[in-house]
């Protein structure tokens, strides 16, 4: 669908898209920072700028990362499973906490991010076009991000935002 840069509910409408996005990323990361105690698991951390692969694991703290060249991805697990992978000319990004598991995968040109927290959290958001996608699973929920189709959120509170199809997705279970 190709809007007019002159319809003012079009611009009104990405706006509060946009919003939404930053919001709900702003809270569960503001969650995952502050939900950290004295006995918090390790951090297993991997950074892969470029043509790189990085895998870490800890306890219950696991990450795996891989990127080609003029790529970039990042996964880290917090007691939880994180996996990033990244094709040239993207990002990819994966965190997991507290039991969650965190998958993202990108193509051309597209950046996606997966944050699963809590146990029997589910985040798996793929990048297939250009354009930024993100997917946030708490306690007990399941979000998938094709890229492709509608997303989805289901089994306890998530939330999606997909830029590539325009789409998304709230569970408030």
């Amino acid at each position: 669908m190709i809007e007019s840069e002159g319809d003012p509910m079009s611009n009104f409408t990405a706006r509060r898209a946009a919003a939404l996005l930053v919001g709900a990323s702003a809270v569960s990361l503001s969650t995952l920072i502050g939900g950290q105690t004295a006995n918090a698991a390790p951090t297993a951390a991997c950074p892969a700028p470029g043509a790189s692969t990085a895998q870490a694991g800890e306890g219950g703290s696991t990450c795996a990362a891989e990127s080609e060249a003029m790529g970039a991805a990042a996964a880290y697990g917090v007691d939880g499973n994180a996996a990033a992978d990244a094709a040239p000319t993207s990002l990819s990004l994966a965190i997991a906490a507290n039991g969650g598991e965190a998958s993202s995968a990108s193509q051309y040109l597209s950046g996606p991010a997966a944050i699963a927290v809590g146990p029997g959290a589910t985040a798996v958001v793929t990048g297939v076009r250009p354009g930024l996608s993100i997917g946030i699973a708490g306690p007990g929920a399941t979000v998938n991000v094709t890229g492709t189709s509608t997303p989805t959120c289901t089994g306890g509170p998530g939330f999606a935002g997909d830029f590539q199809t325009l789409q998304g997705c709230v569970s408030m279970r």
